[in-house]
């Protein structure tokens, strides 16, 4: 069962004439062709203003809506999208410590060499607090229930796993598989991205949809960890349960989301692991390796073998980025570590 992000570039709104010259302007032209005004210039104006105010109340998500709004308004080439782009950065590396940069650290001895691998002992705390973060985010969760596209797919899936293993352990699947995806909905809400409501493919798994003109490849990173990041915290909820004296049934459940969440980890196609390996160094991506291999130490699975190669075979690609991103090593290490630890504690 695979896991992805469909992202589509956002459509130009039509517009039939221009407002200074009076030229007939075809849809999807971002510049009158007479006058060259820009065709959205009012509506640009709004979203500068939004933004601005949103910047005032300190509110980053609704000044990166704003900001990636107007930017889809704008010609690729101009200065004003420059302008833009630069501000999306600048909020992205500024709104706190779930999306600023990680900082820097030393670069000598042991810590040039792990590239920041010691980040990740920080993250640890994490993990005792993501059934409080998942409660918190309850009105999210339940958001993506009044969506009839995934209601209806969800009930779907829920159907055809239901004639596969039994009532009680689809419904587990599939809300697993839900709490991933929103997982990821909340990350791109984070940084002002519109996104669709899971929709479901029995047998594939789910993915949503959105529309953004440009991720940094720390965002994409982040957006892309955040799935399997709250798809562990569904996979240790049901494995507390079947510890509290759910039965085996919940050990199931745990069982089968940490593996879906692991396959999801593969550095390949659109699946998560491939937007988080993207942003790492050529150094960080042999750290990731040898954490796989670790995960297979605990796990004993042969899907670990599976993520080793195809880790490896990445690690080899001469396009990494020379400076990779310490934040998304921290979180993709996290994530292979707590996940084979839950997968071998409900086998």
């Amino acid at each position: 069962m695979t896991s992805t992000l469909d992202l589509r570039l956002p459509s130009s709104t039509a517009a039939t004439r221009c407002d200074g010259c009076g030229s007939d302007i075809a849809a999807g032209l971002l510049v009158c062709p007479g006058c060259h005004r820009l065709v959205h210039a009012v509506t640009l104006n709004q979203l500068k203003a939004e933004a601005e105010a949103a910047a005032r109340a300190g509110d980053y998500s609704a000044g990166l809506a704003a900001w990636r709004s107007a930017a889809a308004l704008l010609p690729v080439d101009s200065r004003q999208h420059t302008a833009v782009g630069e501000k999306i950065d600048e909020l992205t590396r500024a709104g706190g410590p779930a999306v600023s940069a990680p900082a820097e650290l030393p670069k000598t001895g042991a810590w040039k060499w792990l590239g920041g691998l010691g980040t990740f002992g920080v993250l640890l705390w994490k993990l005792k607090f993501v059934l409080v973060v998942l409660a918190t985010k309850g009105k999210l969760l339940l958001l993506g229930l009044t969506k009839a596209s995934t209601f209806f797919s969800m009930l779907l899936a829920f159907g055809v796993y239901w004639t596969a293993w039994g009532m009680w352990f689809a419904a587990g699947l599939v809300l697993s598989i839900y709490v991933h995806e929103m997982g990821h909905v909340a990350a791109l809400r984070r940084y002002g991205i519109a996104a669709s409501a899971p929709m479901f493919i029995p047998g594939v798994g789910a993915f949503i949809r959105l529309r953004a003109q440009r991720l940094a490849p720390h965002e994409d990173a982040r957006i892309g960890l955040a799935g399997p990041m709250w798809g562990l915290g569904a996979a240790v909820a049901a494995l507390a349960a079947a510890r509290l004296g759910g039965g085996p049934m919940y050990a199931a459940i745990a069982h089968t989301g940490a593996w879906i969440n692991v396959f999801n980890l593969l550095p390949v196609w659109q699946l998560d692991g491939n937007r988080g390996f993207a942003a790492l160094s050529s150094r960080q991506r042999w750290i990731i390796v040898l954490m796989f291999v670790c995960g297979w130490a605990v796990a004993h699975d042969g899907l670990f073998v599976l993520l080793i190669v195809a880790a490896a075979v990445r690690s080899l690609d001469a396009h990494a980025p020379p400076t990779g991103d310490r934040g998304a090593l921290a979180q993709f290490a996290f994530l292979i570590a707590a996940l084979a630890v839950v997968y071998r504690a409900a086998a």
